[in-house]
């Protein structure tokens, strides 16, 4: 072999082995939609190269890391309040995802197959340590003829900051006066009672580990480790079961102005079939981003997870899709996005 062919081999040998070098963001937040967006992904990089890293730690520490601006885009369940917003000094646009229920789970031994009903009073009651056996009448008055025992009530509830615990904390405090005064809605309060678990997951292992045990949970995790879930009275006094039509049914009272910033609130909504402890979810990103090839790789996933592909896929993981009318608001808020200071080809 003569020289001249070794290096044409070693130069052909390189350009075939050099990294193929793509485009990567980082986000973290949110637990509540994890499954849709571990799915979203993963197709998302076998279709276009671009690689999302997002860690579901919890809606607190997504707003806290991109207040902090060590990741491209934070998720939360619980949209930013109004100091929260002071601190990234209002530069952050909140785009809804999907919807999702907030389901109370439990493990009741002896129950059967019998559906648990409750409503919101009696919930709030449980969680502020009032209510602390199974067979309270308040619990058996809502289902007659199951099979409820003395046994103690054990509440898990979340350990970290959580758009799941503000959902849920959201509902209560419209339910109960005693909760809103006592206790309050954000992603992270003092708990009046009960076990603290870390994240959905968390919690859904300590329900399903715990006899007694009551927690709270987006429906996914419940369906997927096959606890039940409670149907739940809502504003018209129905007790409604979730499901992806029974969130959808609580989002139609829901008004959006052109200008909206889509911080809004579902629960306890009206409607005779309207499931009561349902929510937007929302990911956090700056209206500008200064790397100008990271805003066009998150514009570029943004299009597509409002297209019926995407939304498609939340469905199949028990998450209600987007209404049409406010996919098309999103649609327009995406267009005003920047990189660099320049609006994104």
């Amino acid at each position: 072999m003569t020289r001249r062919t070794l290096l044409v081999g070693i130069g052909v040998a390189l350009v075939v082995a050099a990294p193929v070098t793509a485009q990567s963001l980082t986000g973290a937040g949110a637990t509540f939609p994890n499954p849709v967006y571990a799915k979203w992904f993963d197709v998302y990089v076998k279709k276009t190269g671009v690689q999302i890293n997002y860690q579901s730690i919890g809606s607190g520490g997504g707003i806290r890391q991109f207040t902090d601006g060590t990741v491209d885009f934070g998720a939360t369940d619980g949209p930013m309040n109004q100091e929260q917003m002071t601190a990234v000094q209002g530069k952050v646009l909140h785009i809804p995802t999907v919807m999702g229920a907030v389901v109370v789970t439990y493990n009741v031994p002896g129950l059967g197959a019998a559906q648990l009903k409750l409503d919101g009073a009696t919930i709030a009651d449980i969680f502020l340590g009032k209510i602390t056996k199974w067979n309270d009448r308040r619990i058996v008055a809502n289902n007659a003829g199951a099979k409820l025992s003395a046994s103690d009530i054990i509440v898990v509830h979340r350990s970290d900051g959580s758009g799941t615990s503000f959902i849920f904390t959201d509902y209560l405090s419209k339910v109960s006066s005693e909760w809103k005064e006592k206790v309050g809605s954000a992603t992270a309060v003092n708990w009046p009672s009960g076990l603290g678990g870390k994240g959905n997951e968390g919690v859904t292992q300590q329900v399903k580990q715990s006899e007694g045990s009551i927690g709270y949970v987006e429906l996914i995790y419940a369906v997927a480790n096959k606890l039940p879930y409670a149907q739940v009275k809502n504003a018209e006094g129905s007790f409604i079961e979730p499901s992806l039509q029974t969130v959808t049914n609580a989002a139609a009272s829901a008004k959006f102005a052109a200008n909206t910033d889509f911080r809004v609130s579902i629960t306890n909504a009206p409607g005779a079939e309207a499931y009561p402890i349902s929510s937007f979810t929302w990911l956090l990103v700056r209206p500008d981003t200064k790397d100008e090839a990271k805003a066009k790789a998150l514009k570029g996933f943004l299009d597509w997870m409002i297209t019926d592909e995407a939304q498609k896929m939340a469905t199949d993981l028990q998450y209600a899709p987007l209404p049409k009318p406010v996919i098309a608001l999103v649609k327009d808020r995406l267009k005003t996005l920047k990189g660099a200071g320049k609006p994104i080809a």
